[in-house]
């Protein structure tokens, strides 16, 4: 479903990624590890248009979507959540989803302020799927609380269903649960497999969270300065001496 291929870019004169090579198959949950500053976000930018990358493609089902905008690449089907939670905190929840079907509705100014039948129809099916996807994250019985007033852990499976009511077929996750507790972590694996296997997504994932990226991930990437030193199973990285000595750590 993704490929990356030979992928690098420069910043100034800093190598951030370095010939980068990653394949994510189709109904996988693949985890993206690695130290901090190692290049996974940016690789995740490249992916979905924050970043052009300056060597190198991306392609997604076999057509080349590196160098587009970010509204594009969201078009054909790649949705993804940020290190940073970004919400609209003076909207409720129910708002804050029903924003992210916009992508997906095509009435006109005129519509909106005349009330049209169409805008009036697409308004609703964009409600009634946003209240389908808080359902989905648990977040069912906090529709009409402002986003400022959830919890942390709430706040995080918000913007999953935000991301979700794109309808994304590949699904980017950055450190879904950065800050959880071990029950919050639980909960958003949870959802992740739900994804997948209620869904029928595809979703890639960082996460310094190793006990969570372990258990859930089938297949792991990992950067080390901007290049990739390993890739495979599970049990294959964590008996990789190379992403032991520079990530993992020896075990006791």
């Amino acid at each position: 479903m993704l490929e990356v291929k030979q992928v690098g870019i420069v910043f100034g004169g800093l190598v951030a990624l370095d010939q980068v090579n990653m394949s994510v198959q189709k109904g996988e949950i693949h985890g993206l590890i690695g130290p901090n500053g190692s290049g996974k976000t940016t690789l995740i930018n490249v992916i979905t248009g924050f970043y052009e990358p300056t060597s190198g493609e991306v392609l997604f089902d076999g057509e080349v979507i590196s160098g587009r905008p970010p509204h594009q690449i969201s078009h054909v089907g790649l949705g993804r959540t940020f290190q940073n939670i970004n919400l609209f905190p003076e909207m409720s929840a129910l708002e804050n989803v029903v924003t992210a079907r916009c992508v997906h509705t095509n009435y006109h100014m005129l519509d909106a302020v005349f009330q049209s039948k169409r805008f009036q129809q697409q308004e609703a099916e964009a409600r009634d799927k946003a209240i389908a996807q808080l359902e989905f994250v648990g977040l069912k019985d906090d529709l009409n609380t402002k986003a400022k007033n959830l919890p942390y852990g709430k706040r995080r499976l918000l913007e999953i269903a935000r991301l979700l009511a794109t309808d994304p077929k590949l699904v980017l996750l950055d450190e879904p649960v950065a800050g959880m507790n071990e029950q919050e972590s639980d909960e958003v694996a949870n959802i992740v497999h739900k994804m997948r296997d209620l869904g029928g997504r595809t979703i890639l994932l960082i996460e310094h969270h190793m006990r969570f990226v372990m258990n859930l991930c089938e297949q792991l990437t990992v950067l080390n300065s901007g290049c990739v030193i390993a890739q495979g199973a599970p049990s294959d990285i964590q008996n990789n001496e190379e992403v032991i000595a520079c990530y993992l750590g020896k075990r006791r």
